[in-house]
């Protein structure tokens, strides 16, 4: 055989080598439901406003799983589970699905409670903004409970409850604002932005959407992100 008849076949090789590689785009969700025996494990995420399972995994005996899927751009996902008896758990676990290698260990007792998520960097942010968050969601509550021990006579008390509730609500969403600018980097900054309630203001949305690096402003959540923001102008306008 020639040189270069070799050199062909050893690039033949190469290429077809290269291509049967894992994708950048590839993610490797492994894990294990403790406590499941028989069922099937699906894989779900959100597509035109609906929610679809893109893939699915039977459980036989063996609790451990594993998907291989594309993910184009980081957003959240969610693991269900379908009982051998075909009825659904109430709880979905959701998870930020990303290109890279991603761990969930759970139990089938507290399907969602007890995930431990390990391997995305977006799932780690938005664990620590929700710790951060958590403390409003909680004071919340107290001012809830204040609100239905107080006589309903007592109107004082009941605007003042609702006054901090109003400065409490304003104090999570700057919270929410400058963990997006301190992580412009990231897909969560957008996500975050999104999950906020219809009032947000415009001028923080714009804010953050402008900080956003090229890669994250071009990512899934960063495209709804700016669509959101052109929407609302729209409405802004015509009203």
């Amino acid at each position: 055989m020639s040189i270069y008849k070799l050199l062909g076949s050893s690039l033949l090789i190469f290429v077809l080598l290269a291509s049967c590689g894992p994708s950048e785009n590839e993610m490797t969700l492994t894990g294990n439901v403790k406590g499941l025996k028989k069922g099937t494990l699906l894989l779900q995420k959100i597509e035109d406003t609906l929610l679809v399972t893109i893939d699915s995994v039977r459980v036989l005996g063996d609790s451990h799983f594993s998907f291989t899927k594309e993910v184009e751009s980081p957003e959240i996902y969610y693991l269900y589970v379908r009982l051998e008896n075909g009825s659904l758990l109430d709880t979905r676990l959701p998870f930020f699905a990303e290109a890279a290698p991603i761990n969930i260990e759970t139990t089938l007792k507290n399907f969602a409670v007890d995930a431990v998520i390990t391997g995305s960097t977006n799932q780690k942010l938005l664990d620590e903004y929700n710790s951060i968050t958590r403390r409003y969601t909680d004071k919340n509550l107290e001012f809830i409970e204040q609100g239905l021990l107080t006589p309903a006579e007592d109107d004082s008390l009941i605007l003042a409850i609702e006054k901090q509730q109003v400065r409490l609500k304003q104090s999570k969403y700057l919270a929410t604002v400058n963990y997006a600018l301190n992580h412009n980097d990231s897909e969560i900054a957008p996500y975050i932005m999104l999950s906020q309630p219809y009032e947000g203001n415009i001028k923080y949305l714009d804010t953050v959407f402008n900080t956003l690096t090229k890669r994250v402003k071009e990512s899934s959540y960063g495209a709804k992100l700016d669509g959101y923001i052109k929407l609302r102008k729209e409405s802004t306008t015509e009203n």
